[in-house]
């Protein structure tokens, strides 16, 4: 109980601050992983850790997109195409992946290198997308 009165003084001191949420990681309360989560506008982002993030979710949202476009295309062909596809798009995941790495190296150790890898990441994801959306238009 004694340990739980500085937290719970900490948790009001923060919420009179107008501090957003705070959630406890985990499922069972434990006061050590106990950590404050700020929302990111990612409109406006002020800081390189914002723009790092909202690199991140950016491309996380064309990641899913890949992944529906692509769960949509294989249905479509008959066996041996579809084998072509899977194992194109494990070579191309390996690529993207690969390339993305090389451009991030280039500021290795720098606050900017996970926006570079993330709008890499996404650059790429994106045209891939486009890439299976036209095999999804032209296939029968």
């Amino acid at each position: 109980m004694r340990q739980l009165l500085p937290v719970l003084a900490s948790m009001l001191t923060f919420s009179s601050l107008n501090t957003p949420t705070m959630t406890i990681a985990g499922t069972t309360p434990d006061l050590r992983e106990m950590r404050l989560v700020q929302t990111v506008n990612c409109n406006n982002p002020q800081t390189q850790i914002a723009i790092n993030e909202c690199t991140k979710l950016s491309y996380q949202k064309a990641d899913k997109r890949l992944n529906q476009v692509y769960q949509q295309l294989l249905p479509t062909l008959e066996t041996s195409r579809k084998q072509k596809l899977i194992a194109a798009q494990l070579a191309w995941l390996k690529f993207r992946d690969t390339n993305c790495e090389f451009e991030r190296s280039r500021y290795e150790g720098g606050s900017i290198a996970p926006t570079i890898y993330f709008n890499c990441l996404e650059n790429l994801t994106k045209r891939r997308t486009q890439e299976l959306e036209e095999y999804l238009k032209s296939d029968p």
